[in-house]
């Protein structure tokens, strides 16, 4: 039976109003006052470390979880034991939507690395959504994004070629890096190239092939896991954004 994993509780006080997330994160817009009722809502902060998971399928939904720092996937495992990579998600963002309509979780969530989390109860937070119509419409913002994430991925492998993904690939993490603050051409890879195939439905075979091609062009220069998009407007001129 699925058991979620013991996460180490950090001893620290979570304040929201002084996170340096909190225009990447659910605390959008709201005013200070609102912004610190949502910060009695908070659990605690946690530790989930590389290889741990932050939740299973079919456990019990309970919490939304907000990523302070560090990378997770989220995958699924197919009735022959394969596994199929549903997502990748980094410090700013939520974790747990999935498990909304059901009351359960859909997917699986590991550590790619060490990583810091804020976990919001999800009862307390519909609670307080309905005294703070701002905090529930920023919420309701939030899961139209996942939605178009979703339908973003499913004309990702519906209708592009493979070079066309991984550079899609590529350029995603690139604007996300930068809406943190990070450099958007030079970061590291926190997933291995069989996790990036298996999001984009390309082998592990395809994925380093493409990788090569992008290096020996000039787009990328590939060093393991360290990633430098030496030409994005190249890139973005393959997938037809140029």
């Amino acid at each position: 039976m699925a058991s979620q994993a013991v996460l180490k509780t950090v001893n620290l006080k979570t304040v929201c109003s002084a996170c340096t997330l909190r225009e990447l994160c659910l605390p959008i817009g709201l005013s200070k006052t609102e912004v610190e009722a949502l910060e009695g809502l908070i659990y605690q902060r946690r530790t989930c470390r590389r290889g741990e998971h932050l939740y299973r399928a079919g456990l019990r939904f309970q919490s939304l979880y907000a990523i302070r720092s560090g990378f997770f996937k989220t995958y699924v495992i197919y009735e022959d034991g394969r596994e199929q990579v549903t997502g990748f998600y980094m410090m700013g963002e939520i974790m747990g939507l999935d498990g909304i309509s059901s009351d359960a979780h859909t997917c699986h969530a590991v550590a790619l690395e060490d990583c810091e989390i804020c976990e919001v109860p999800f009862d307390k937070l519909e609670e307080l959504s309905r005294d703070l119509p701002s905090l529930q419409h920023h919420f309701h913002k939030m899961m139209s994004r996942e939605i178009v994430r979703d339908h973003g991925v499913m004309l990702l492998l519906g209708s592009m070629k493979a070079e066309e993904r991984l550079a899609t690939f590529l350029l995603n993490l690139s604007q996300r890096f930068q809406a943190r603050g990070y450099s958007p051409d030079t970061f590291h890879l926190r997933m291995t190239r069989e996790e990036i195939g298996s999001y984009l439905g390309l082998k592990l075979e395809t994925v380093s092939r493409i990788f090569s091609k992008f290096h020996e062009d000039g787009l990328v220069n590939v060093q393991n896991k360290f990633i430098e998009l030496r030409n994005a407007a190249g890139l973005k001129r393959l997938i037809g954004e140029g």
